[in-house]
Parts: C-alpha cells; structure tokens; sequence
C-alpha cells in the first residue's frame, strides 16, 4: 500500500494523544509518584486532546473530497472508520468534563466516572483503528489481531513515554512511571516481533493460484489489462525492497524501543533525567512514525495478483 503522511501522522498522534490521556487518568486516580498537581493534569489533559485533534483532522487529507469526511458517520453498524469516528466524537465531551472537573474542584464522583469513560472510549477508539485495517481480508498482512493489539500497544508505549516526561518535569518520583513504560514498551516490543516474524511466513501469503481457485496446476498471468501505471497499481502496487524493508525494522526496534528503554533506566539513575526522557520520548515517536510507514509500504493487496504479481 502506498504510505501516506497523513495517515501515518494520524495514526501516530492520536495514538499516542489517547495513550496519554488514558494513563494520566490512571496517575491521577491512584496519585502515582505523589499525584500530579490541577494545573498539571489539566495542562496534561490539554497536549493530549491536542495531539488526538490534530491527528483526526490530518487523516481528512487523505481523502479525494475533505468535504465529505462528515459522511464516514453514517455507517456505525458496518464501518469500523465510522465507529472509530463516533467514539471520538463520544470521547471528548467526556475528557473536557473530566478536565473542567478538576479545575474547579467538581464532585469527585463526577470527575472519576468522566475520567473513567474517557479512558475506556480512548482505549476503544485506538482499537477500532486498527480495525479498519485487521477487518480487510484482502491484505494479508492486516488482517489478523495482531493489528489492533499492535496499535494499542504502540499508542500506549507512545502515551507512557510522554507521561514520563511530564513526570520528571514536575519534579514527581519517577520509579512509578519508569515502570509503567518499560512494561507497555516491553509489551509493545514482542507483539511487533510476532507481527514481524508472521507476515514474513511466505507460506500464507495468497497466490494467484489461490486467487482464482484453481490450486491444481501453476496458473500464469498472460494479461495485466494495461500497459502503464493505473490507480490501483499506484495506490496498492507500492513495493519496497526486502533488504530495505528489513533495516528499517531494525530502525524501529533501535529507535522505538532500545533507545527509550535505555534513556529509561538513565532517568532513573538520575543523569540528566529531563533530556532523557524528552529523547525518549522523540525516538519513541520516531520508532512509531518508521514502524507506521513499514505497515502500510509491506501490505499487498490480493489485486496486484491480477497485475502481474505472483503472490501478495
């Protein structure tokens, strides 16, 4: 598949801005580290809704007409991009009521249910996410749970690590969230492994055999049906090369994960723990942006079968 920016941005911020919101919620229930301060969830509170909008209003650029994107509502029952939209849509009355509540010191019961609905929305919409891509049988290499499991932990990963950050800036004991990243990390980094080493399966990937049913004889194209490039050659025909694909894998695992587990345990020995952690947190973001770009440059739709390719 072609890699868009937009959507790679998209899918980068607003997983992360969701991983955020939902694990300040935690640190502010349980007061992990000595709590947070008002100002500072709410501030907190604020980056996270920022990056979720920024995100969700990005993904429109990927559209023929943005003018239409109100459309994606209208098929919650059948469309996971249209459930993905009404939980977000759901999701921030919800985080804004949870946010004004402590800022004028509300009710605790009504600022911990609008903090618990929001987290769980949070945690549903990066979920419906990575099931428009999972729910696609016609790319192999999306449709499988590992997809939606990935995106979560990524969004996750991604959330900790800039909930460290702001832990370190307001001068909190780190040890709670140090911990908490090097599990969503570590979580994050095995189910990318398994991704990695099942969509490298050639036996699974379909053929044109497959395709048209006939498994009994070696079928053979005679025919593309065009002689240039067409939109679904360009859109769905995007190749990258195996030795190329297989350094950036180690870019994202490099940068997504041994670069902030190493700046990790230097935040906790107390060396320069503020820069630390904002490596962490740009070479965590930059791992999920490479790891973004890798899960759309490797999907093969099963049409590029019918255009010359031999298997997908």
């Amino acid at each position: 598949m072609h890699p868009a920016f937009s959507v790679i941005f998209f899918t980068v911020a607003s997983g992360a801005g969701f991983g955020l919101f939902s694990l300040l919620f935690i640190a502010d229930v349980f007061k992990l580290g000595g709590g947070f301060s008002r100002e500072q969830l709410v501030i907190g509170g604020l980056i996270a809704l920022g990056l979720i909008v920024f995100g969700l209003l990005s993904s429109t650029f990927h559209l023929a007409n943005p003018k239409n994107a109100w459309r994606a509502f209208n098929r919650f029952r059948t469309s996971w991009l249209s459930r993905e939209g009404v939980f977000a849509v759901i999701f921030m009355p919800l985080a804004l009521i949870y946010l004004v509540s402590i800022w004028f010191d509300a009710p605790t019961w009504l600022r911990d249910t609008s903090g618990f609905l929001a987290a769980i929305l949070a945690w549903i919409t990066v979920f419906s996410t990575g099931m428009i891509y999972a729910c696609l049988k016609t790319i192999r290499q999306w449709n499988s749970p590992l997809v939606p499991a990935n995106y979560l932990a990524l969004g996750y990963a991604s959330g900790s690590l800039l909930l460290l950050l702001g832990a370190v800036v307001s001068g909190l004991e780190t040890l709670p969230y140090i911990a908490m990243s090097a599990l969503i990390m570590s979580i994050a980094a095995v189910l990318k492994a398994i991704y990695y080493f099942w969509i490298g399966s050639p036996g699974l990937s379909p053929t044109i055999n497959t395709a048209t049913g006939l498994t009994r004889a070696k079928v053979k194209l005679l025919d593309t049906g065009h002689t240039h490039g067409t939109f679904l050659t360009e859109e769905f025909g995007f190749q990258i090369a195996r030795q190329k694909a297989g350094l950036l894998k180690v870019v994202v695992f490099v940068l997504g994960f041994a670069l902030p587990g190493l700046m990790l345990v230097w935040v906790f020995n107390q060396h320069g723990g503020e820069m630390a952690a904002i490596v962490a947190v740009v070479a965590g973001l930059v791992g999920a942006s490479v790891e973004r770009w890798l899960f759309f440059a490797e999907a093969r739709h099963v049409v590029n079968l019918y255009h010359g390719a031999q298997r997908c």
